[in-house]
This record gives C-alpha cells, structure tokens and sequence, in this order.
C-alpha cells in the first residue's frame, strides 16, 4: 500500500445517502479472486445509460473530476453487505479518502485495512463542502494524516477521528500482517528474552 500522509486533490460530489456496496461495486463483479476488473464496476449501475454509454451527468465521468483522488458522499457510507470489494474498486478508481458524515463500520474497517482513509466530518462542515463544490467544481482540500485534519481553501480546518492502530497502518502504508512483518526483529527480540523460541508466531 501506498503511505498516507497529505493529500491535496480535487473533490468528486456524490451526494446520495446511504450509498450501499453494492451500489458501489454490483455482485456482477464479485467474481474475481483478485482486484482485476474491479474498476470496470465502480459505480457501473449509476456510471452508465440504458445504451451502454458513459453517462455525462455522473460524476465519475465528468472531465474536470478524473484526477480527484478524494470523494465526499452523503451520509451513511458503504452501508449494506461487508464486501471488502467496494474499497479495492474505489482506491483502483484512484480514490485514496472518502469524505461523509458517517460511514458503516464494517465498511469504514475495511477501507481502513485496504488504504482507503475515511474522514468523518460533521453535518456543517459536509454541506458546507457541497457549496464550495457547486461554486467551484476545482475545488482542492487538502488532507493531513499525522494531525487528522481536513483543511478548506478559505483556511478553515476540521479535526476528525482515526483509530491510532489505523492511523500507524496508513502513515506507514502496511496492512495488519505488513505491520507485524516490520516487527518482526522486535518480535524475535522479545521472544527471546522470555525464553519463547518456539512458540513464535511465524509459520
């Protein structure tokens, strides 16, 4: 995974609520065994007409939000099934954080796990980001992991939470098994210090 540290990017609007997975990616999609294809389904049921044909009105089609590697989407986030799917098709798109007043939990740890960041922000703060968006669709926030804040153009900041397991994980960009990988040393140290040798946990 790539590190997350700061991000300042352009901002794609999904204003819908409780967007589900399967919206996000359809079951269609889920028969892959790896994260190939996925990207193909994004969105697919909303990206595209009756015809087959990219439709211009949605936002992952428009031209000015191809390189926006943020989304702030409605309340209630990645509701519906646990498929970890959803986050591996938003961070193939590009996305690497998700903006919302609130997120599923099962979705939320999975994008977490996945290096996908989801920044929670209260209901001001999101409709204020909407507006600046509808005046100004090159609208650019910026990001910043290490102090967890979500700063605007007008200079105004927000703070929003992050497990510090989840944090440690983006900021180095490893998964769970990746950061025990990096350990592995103090783990061998530690073993050994307490008369473990034996008992460790690699296989």
């Amino acid at each position: 995974m790539q590190p997350f540290i700061s991000l300042t990017s352009n901002v794609i609007p999904l204003s819908h609520n409780d967007i589900d997975t399967d919206q996000i990616i359809p079951a269609r999609y889920l028969k892959v065994i790896d994260k190939n294809g996925l990207v193909e389904g994004l969105f697919s049921g909303w990206r595209y007409q009756a015809d087959g044909q990219p439709d211009p009105e949605f936002p992952f089609n428009r031209a000015e939000y191809q390189h926006a590697q943020i989304l702030v989407a409605g309340d209630n986030f990645g509701c519906g099934s646990s498929r970890e799917h959803a986050p591996w098709a938003l961070v193939g798109w590009g996305i690497r954080a998700v903006i919302s007043t609130s997120f599923a939990d099962i979705f939320r740890n999975n994008a977490l796990k996945n290096g996908l960041l989801t920044v929670s922000v209260d209901s001001d703060v999101h409709s204020k980001i909407f507006e600046l968006i509808e005046n100004n669709p090159d609208l650019q926030v910026t990001i910043d992991l290490p102090s967890q804040t979500l700063s605007l153009p007008d200079g105004a900041s927000y703070t929003f939470p992050i497990d510090p397991f989840s944090k440690t994980c983006l900021l180095e960009g490893v998964d769970q098994l990746g950061y025990l990988l990096k350990r592995e040393p103090e783990i061998m140290i530690f073993e050994q210090a307490h008369g473990l040798e034996g008992f460790g946990w690699r296989a």
